[in-house]
């Protein structure tokens, strides 16, 4: 339960560690099957993400309050010059503190440091919240990919670093 005295100061960011693999799964999945439905290729990044995201040269970032993972995001190289932004899920009784907002600065901050020009993510027009969220920080619309790997998604946003 979160304490009215909590806000987004009380999160650490932190790097993605193998330890938290069941924690970024239990994230997404909880997310997923809130929204949408788990994706064949939502399962394949949830079971082994040190493979799909971590060793090709991304990264995941975590949020943790008080010992507890309570939000996630993970940047995946998609080129040379640009990381996808997803999987990013804030468990529902700590949403409304400002989390996603800590989690997207910090991943654009680690996309800067590590040397890439942009990044871009898909989502669904009917994820309000978020998308006003992706534009606060910069995001702006771009086409649409139809070979996107999600079936979910209706919209592709870029953030030019």
């Amino acid at each position: 339960m979160v304490t009215q005295t909590m806000n987004s100061t009380d999160i650490d960011i932190l790097p993605y560690d193998p330890k938290f693999s069941r924690d970024f799964a239990r994230l997404n999945y909880e997310w997923l099957e809130k929204y949408f439905i788990v994706e064949d290729y939502d399962a394949e990044i949830l079971l082994d993400p040190q493979q799909h995201i971590m060793d090709p040269g991304g990264e995941i970032l975590l949020a943790v309050a008080d010992g507890q993972v309570v939000g996630t995001t993970a940047l995946i190289v998609r080129d040379a010059d640009t990381f996808e932004l997803a999987k990013m899920a804030v468990t529902a009784d700590f949403q409304g503190l400002r989390i996603g907002q800590k989690l997207m600065y910090a991943a654009i901050d680690y996309s800067r440091r590590a040397g890439k020009r942009r990044i871009i993510l898909d989502s669904n027009t009917k994820l309000r919240p978020a998308l006003a969220l992706y534009e606060k920080v910069g995001f702006r619309e771009i086409p649409y990919d139809p070979n996107s790997p999600y079936q979910r998604c209706n919209i592709r946003m870029e953030l030019m670093l």
